[in-house]
This record gives C-alpha cells, sequence and structure tokens, in this order.
C-alpha cells in the first residue's frame, strides 16, 4: 500500500461514470488504489450480512469479486457492464488496484465518513448539474460532501 487511496463515488450513473473515467484518466497513477464508494440506500435492515455493515461499511471488495454477480448479490448491488469495463482497464492499464466498499444509509453522510473509514487521500464525486432551485429543495451530494468530507473533494460535470 505504498500509493494513495483514491475513491470514486459511485451510484453507476452517468454522473458517476464520468467521475470514475476522470479519476482513471487524470488521478490515479501506478501503485495507487481505486476504491469505489458505494452508498445502498434502500437497504432493508432485516438483510443479515448487510446488518453486520451497517456502521463500517462493507469490507474492501476486490475488481474480481466486484465482477462477480454473486458476490455482488450478497452485498445488495448490481454494477453495469459499462462500469466494470472502466475498471478493468484502468487495473490493467495504470497498474492501480481496484476495490469496491458499500456503505448503507444516507449518501450524503456515508461518503464523508467513507474518507476517514477506508481512509480515502482525495475523493472524486460526480455532479448531475441540478439547478440552483432543485438542489434547495432536493439537495446535493457533492455540494454536502465538498462541504463536509475531511479529503480534498474533486465534483465532476457529467458533460466533461
Amino acid at each position: 500500500m505504498g500509493g494513495r487511496n483514491i475513491g470514486v463515488a459511485v451510484d453507476f450513473s452517468s454522473c458517476s461514470k464520468a467521475a470514475l473515467r476522470w479519476a482513471s484518466t487524470n488521478l490515479a497513477r501506478s501503485g495507487d488504489q481505486l476504491v469505489l464508494i458505494h452508498v445502498n440506500n434502500s437497504y432493508q435492515n432485516e438483510q443479515g450480512a448487510m446488518h453486520l455493515w451497517e456502521q463500517s461499511g462493507s469490507p474492501l471488495i476486490p475488481l474480481v469479486e466486484f465482477s462477480d454477480p454473486h458476490v455482488t448479490k450478497k452485498y445488495g448491488l448490481s454494477p453495469d457492464k459499462e462500469t466494470l469495463e472502466i475498471l478493468a482497464q484502468v487495473a490493467h492499464q495504470s497498474g492501480v488496484e481496484v476495490y469496491g466498499k458499500i456503505f448503507y444509509g444516507d449518501p450524503t453522510k456515508k461518503v464523508c465518513e467513507a474518507v476517514d473509514l477506508v481512509p480515502l487521500s482525495c475523493l472524486v464525486i460526480g455532479s448531475r448539474g441540478l439547478s440552483t432551485l432543485k438542489r434547495a429543495l432536493m439537495g446535493s451530494v457533492s455540494t454536502y460532501v465538498v462541504n463536509h468530507a475531511a479529503c480534498p473533494v474533486t465534483v465532476v460535470k457529467e458533460n466533461m
């Protein structure tokens, strides 16, 4: 673990894929660990293993396991093919170790908690580009994280 722990918040949306591409191209270098931070906010408390990880998140999941449908089902997520291809490419071409870490609960708070729990050197997060009114009414995960995370945060717009 000689490199940095670079976090990328992912929800498998197009804006989180843009953040993942940006981090892979502009930030990650050989020896770094790229840690996908995914927050499942629609889990059920009764779901066995997930309940164990409610406070601290799942263990770090290596890319080979993150690509296995049986493993991802256990964590309550389903990464799409495009995300997995981006991850495989960065791992293969850049010499970056790729892991996933799943949290359960409120994305705004859990992404910030991940910074300390992993721990992360920096974090990259996508932005959907909500209007001022929508951001005021619905809130913005990226705005909250920028203001509360204990590490440098880069926000990547979807259309970059």
